[in-house]
């Protein structure tokens, strides 16, 4: 006959189980952690920022006491948002992406343009990002008369991955092992049939036990 599983029942299973519960969560947490410090390969990340404006800042911005109208940057926002458009459909700029991942993305309602990219090599990841950066000015310069863009920030050589994340990773691995060994634990307390007390007769059967006979045996040993 099945036994009849309760919340108080289970968790007295997990109690007698507690042991094993521990050294597998701890093992499977410290395996994850082994594979997240040597078999992850690492990834770094860095970008440039450049920025591009629908007017020349030397002649006209300057005509009237340096000041900047609403108007020139709200044009310049649109055509930094033409200039990703442009820079990510240019042969010569995602040529230079040398086996990197590659975002160029324009910040919301500004004119600046952000150059992400990450990949396995820290080195090679800034100089991808630097050498986009100095070919947007190029494709700028050959598709558009007017205007102009400038480098706000180089991209300097990441010193830290930002993944894999040991810490996470061990932690799931906690959770993983927490969960997996309170499954098994509640598994086979289910699959046991053995008997090993006289309330289990009265559960599984319906029947009261009025007396028992002792292992001799078993105590005296």
């Amino acid at each position: 006959m099945p036994k009849n599983i309760t919340i108080q029942k289970i968790i007295g299973v997990l109690l007698h189980r507690l042991k094993f519960i521990l050294l597998a969560t701890l093992l499977v947490g410290i395996l994850f952690f082994l594979y997240s410090k040597f078999i992850i390969t690492p990834m770094y990340s860095t970008s440039a920022m450049i920025y591009v404006q629908n007017y020349n800042g030397a002649s006209e911005a300057n005509k009237e006491s340096g000041k900047i109208y609403s108007a020139d940057i709200s044009g310049s926002s649109n055509l930094a948002g033409i200039c990703v458009t442009l820079f990510k459909n240019s042969d010569e700029i995602t040529s230079l992406y040398d086996d990197c991942y590659v975002d160029i993305s324009v910040n919301q309602n500004t004119f600046f343009i952000t150059i992400s990219v990450s990949g396995a090599d820290p080195q090679k990841c800034a100089n991808v990002a630097n050498q986009v950066a100095d070919k947007c000015e190029d494709v700028f310069k050959s598709f558009l008369q007017y205007g102009q863009i400038g480098n706000i920030r180089e991209a300097k050589v990441p010193t830290r991955p930002y993944e894999p994340n040991n810490l996470k990773n061990t932690l799931i691995g906690l959770i993983v092992g927490l969960a997996a060994s309170c499954l098994i634990a509640i598994l086979l307390e289910l699959i046991d049939t053995t008997i090993k007390a006289d309330d289990d007769i009265q559960e599984i059967y319906g029947l009261p036990v009025f007396a028992e006979i002792p292992d001799f045996e078993t105590q005296g040993r």
